[in-house]
């Protein structure tokens, strides 16, 4: 049980997060995680997003595969280490002098909702169709995993779609809206490097654009079209027809193949 983790190679979370294309919705998922306006408080007062995102974004991500494709040691090392750091985030939202924390149970729910549910587009989209039953069970799995980063279990939603109606409630109400502190660390996002240029770099966020809920997209002020949207419809189709003719190492992140020959042993 330790060497197969939390999840175990039978879980759609090794099904799902071990595929290098839902790695393309990572900017969707954090763009929504910042217009969130204490998250987006939080990370332009706590973290080195602006002047390193690369090196902020290898941390999550090191930390998100310890807990999905790690032993059950270094998950809960991962674990230990960002309720850790959540601990000393706290501060005042600029926009409204609001106290925030990063303890605060409705925006951990936030964010752990964002990397759900943008896993779950991406993957349906782009690597193949999921059944509702599937779509469920991800979302079952998913669920210890907020509660151990400070989620109470009574506050996250009972399903799938009662997550999905409930962040759709927040955008409407306003309670997700993106702030002018979310506007000015949306570049380190979409352009965290001079190099590529800007044009490649917007190729490579289509799949996250086309992703973000179109609210968000308007607020954020990313242009989409009718033209846009077809286009990605036919890429994913290719993706689709691709992805199963693709060899290991290209298709999956390092992480899961590790974790798939560690459970072999």
């Amino acid at each position: 049980m330790s060497r197969e983790g939390l999840f175990g190679p039978g879980s759609l979370s090794w099904r799902i997060d071990r595929e290098v294309v839902v790695l393309g919705g990572g900017s969707c998922a954090l763009l929504m995680q910042i217009a969130h306006p204490a998250v987006a408080a939080a990370v332009a007062q706590h973290s080195t997003f602006r002047e390193d995102p690369f090196g902020r974004l290898r941390r999550t991500l090191t930390s998100s595969f310890d807990v999905i494709f790690g032993t059950a040691g270094q998950a809960q090392r991962s674990i230990d280490r960002v309720n850790a750091i959540h601990r000393s985030v706290h501060g005042t939202i600029p926009e409204t002098g609001e106290a925030y924390s990063a303890l605060e149970p409705r925006a951990l729910l936030w964010v752990h909702a964002t990397l759900v549910d943008t896993a779950l587009r991406v993957y349906d989209r782009f690597v193949s169709p999921l059944s509702a039953a599937d779509a469920e069970a991800y979302y079952r799995e998913c669920r210890p995993v907020a509660c151990v980063f400070g989620v109470p279990e009574e506050a996250i939603p009972v399903s799938l779609s009662a997550m999905r109606d409930w962040m759709r409630g927040a955008i409407a109400s306003g309670e997700v809206r993106v702030t002018p502190t979310a506007r000015q660390l949306a570049p380190s996002i979409l352009y965290p490097s001079r190099i590529p240029p800007r044009f490649v770099w917007d190729v490579a966020h289509l799949v996250s654009v086309s992703t973000l809920p179109a609210e968000l997209r308007r607020q954020f002020g990313l242009p989409w079209s009718p033209a846009r949207e077809r286009a990605l419809d036919r890429a994913a189709a290719v993706s689709r027809r691709l992805l199963p003719l693709l060899p290991r190492p290209l298709r999956y992140v390092p992480q899961a193949r590790r974790a798939d020959r560690r459970v072999a042993v």
